[in-house]
């Protein structure tokens, strides 16, 4: 089975980066991670993570530049992650699907529990 295709915005904003915490429901629920999701068939990578921000969060974003990729698998879901660089365009933030939210700066992310993929990815920040 082919490995499904996710988009993460790791959105800065001064010293600081946005993370949110999955939904408690969820596979990896109360996990923190880059918001993001699902690529679909149809779309760019850019227009999936457009399109994802606004749902998740009801923000619009700019995309400055892809600064990454992790693959992750475990019993449950098997992904390709792509990371972009991006930065808060307007609107204000809503969660419509996850637990919390937090602006957090790089030394303190260790205070985080982050799901794996995006774990791997804090280094490269």
């Amino acid at each position: 089975m082919k490995p499904t295709v996710v988009v993460a915005a790791i959105i800065k904003k001064e010293n600081y980066y946005l993370i949110v915490q999955r939904n408690k429901n969820k596979h990896l629920g109360l996990k923190w991670e880059f918001p993001g999701g699902k690529v679909r068939s149809d779309e760019t990578f850019a227009a999936a993570l457009f399109r994802e921000i606004n749902e998740e969060l009801n923000i619009k974003i700019n995309l400055h530049e892809k600064i990454g990729e992790e693959k992750y698998k475990d019993e449950k879901i098997d992904i390709i992650l792509h990371y972009y660089l991006c930065s808060h365009q307007s609107g204000i933030m809503k969660l419509n699907e996850h637990e919390n939210f937090a602006w957090v700066e790089k030394k303190d992310f260790d205070k985080y529990d982050f799901a794996e993929g995006d774990g791997n990815m804090l280094a490269l920040l």
